[in-house]
């Protein structure tokens, strides 16, 4: 899958999201997305690395202790 089509995919999701809004206003979307997305691309990553954290900060960019706490947060560890 291409980084185009992953882009589809959420455009095509918060169109749907902003049409079952029925009127109603969005709110702090930002974080909604960050915090639904987040938490599947650590699954997937931590997957690929086969739960080696140093691996998956590696992967992502990010440092260790960061992923950590992120993982954490979403009860992933």
């Amino acid at each position: 899958m291409s980084k185009e089509h992953i882009q589809e995919v959420i455009l095509h999701s918060l169109q749907d999201y902003f049409n079952d809004l029925d009127g109603q206003k969005p709110t702090d979307i930002y974080n909604m997305i960050m915090h639904t997305v987040e938490r599947p691309v650590l699954m997937a990553v931590m997957a690929h690395a086969k739960n080696n954290q140093s691996h998956a900060a590696e992967m992502l960019g990010i440092n260790r202790n960061t992923l950590r706490k992120k993982l954490l947060e979403h009860n992933l560890l």
